[in-house]
Parts: C-alpha cells; structure tokens; sequence
C-alpha cells in the first residue's frame, strides 16, 4: 500500500486527492493544503517509488510499471481509507493517472483539476525522450532529470519548482526512476486516446503561459472538448501551484466548490 495520509475537515464535506508527478512527492502540494483543508477532506498520496513509498517499486512489480499500475494504487488507496468518490488534482505526470483513474472508476471521480497536464509529446519532447532512452545505461539518471528539468522549466521565475523536483528526485533510486522513465514508451498512444475520448467529468486545466512544450495541445483538446475549461497563468511555468499558489489556489477552489466549468478569477 502506498503511503497516504488524511486531514478530515468533517463527515458532510467532500475529498479531494491529490497525486503528484514524476520524481516529486506529496510535499509539492504544501503551498494547498493550508487553503484547501478549510473547505475539504484531503488526501495527500506518494506514488510508488516516491517520498514515503519510495521502497515499494524494489517489493513489487518486476515487470515494467504502468500508468494503469499507478492508477490501481491510488484506487487502492482511496479504498484503503473509505472514500467511495473525490475529486482529484494532479501535476504534470499525475494528470496522466488521474485521467486513467476516470477511465478506470468514472463514477468514484466528481472532478479533476490537471496543473501542467501532459496531453500530447511534440516533436521537442519526443526527440528528448528518444535521447534519453539511448543514454540511461551509461549517464546517470539524475543527469537526465536534471536535463529533462532544466528544458521544462528554463527560465529564472521557474527555479523554485525546478529546485523542488530536483531535490525530491534525489531521493529516488536509479531502478526505481528507470521504472517510471520507461512509462514513457507507451505515453503517446494513451495521450492520443485520452485526446481523442473525452470523459463526462467537469475537468480545469490550469496551465501556465511559459509552459511551451504542453499548454498548445492543452488549448486545442479543450476546444474540442466540452466538459474541459482552461485557465491560463501569466508568467508562470509548467508547475503553476508552485510558481504561482495563491492564484492556482482561487481558481481551483472556485472551479471544486462551485461544480461550474468557468474558473472564475
């Protein structure tokens, strides 16, 4: 079981789950919990290999990990702790599994607000993933990482999150990052999918202006989509709830109380 942990605001209110990316942990959402413990039960996880459950992709799973993998522990957890229905916020990669998560329980998901969703590699992004997979036997993984961070998040204003993911990265070991790095192979056709099938579940993205390999895609699906709305963040990077808390705070938490797919603020 994955390490999760609960804050119960009280019995009427509703959960929300939130699932962090690759190479972070839960504590990348401490600029939320504050704001968001006033209005709901929250569930903080640590995806497998990650934080406190950093041990658990060497106890299980000798095969190659999957994003239906990652999506079933979550399950597992919510299950775990008695919630039969959430709304869910996820980053980066964790959009990835929250979107699998409605594809697996559609009816345990009330909402889902996707921080610098990933829906689609471009040709950069493809081409770097390539270069990655041809170098991870003989450069170290956190060169990549590092690499991978740097290209995602380059400018000044984006240290703080490019920092926070590169110290929890750290963290992790070398067969544990592999596991999830190899995810990478089966990303597009899913990503592909998900654009192509959308789900009847209120979604907000919110994505920064800055975050050029990702926010294009994100516009033309939403478009195309209609239980989808876009919040877009000026001056901000792939990491908006990071970068920009106070903001990622107002719209998220109007968009969840309100049911309404205008993000208001």
């Amino acid at each position: 079981m994955l390490y999760y942990k609960t804050y119960h605001k009280s019995e009427d209110a509703e959960w929300v789950v939130f699932v962090h990316g690759a190479g972070g942990s839960s504590s990348i959402w401490f600029k939320q919990l504050k704001a968001y413990k006033e209005a709901f039960n929250v569930l903080m996880v640590d995806l497998r290999g990650h934080g406190k459950s950093k041990g658990m992709l060497q106890q299980y799973y000798e095969d190659e990990y999957s994003f239906k993998m990652a999506s079933q522990d979550i399950i597992d957890v919510i299950d775990d702790a008695g919630i039969e229905k959430a709304h869910f916020v996820g980053v980066s990669l964790g959009t990835i599994i929250i979107r699998t998560i409605g594809e697996m329980e559609p009816d345990r998901v009330q909402s889902m607000v996707m921080c610098g969703a990933i829906m689609r590699l471009n040709i950069r992004s493809r081409f770097l993933v390539s270069l990655g997979h041809l170098f991870k036997k003989v450069v170290p993984f956190m060169w990549l990482y590092k690499l991978f961070a740097w290209i995602i998040l380059p400018r000044k204003r984006h240290s703080e999150s490019r920092n926070l993911f590169i110290r929890e990265a750290k963290k992790l070991y070398k067969k544990e990052f592999m596991k999830w790095f190899n995810m990478t192979h089966e990303v597009n056709p899913l990503l592909k999918y998900f654009r192509e099938k959308e789900l009847e579940i209120p979604t907000l993205y919110v994505m920064g202006s800055e975050d050029y390999l990702f926010l294009p895609p994100i516009k033309k699906m939403v478009d195309d989509h209609k239980e989808s709305v876009l919040k877009v963040v000026k001056k901000c990077g792939h990491v908006v709830n990071v970068e920009q808390p106070d903001t990622f705070n107002k719209v998220s938490l109007n968009f969840l109380k309100s049911g309404s797919l205008s993000p208001q603020g």
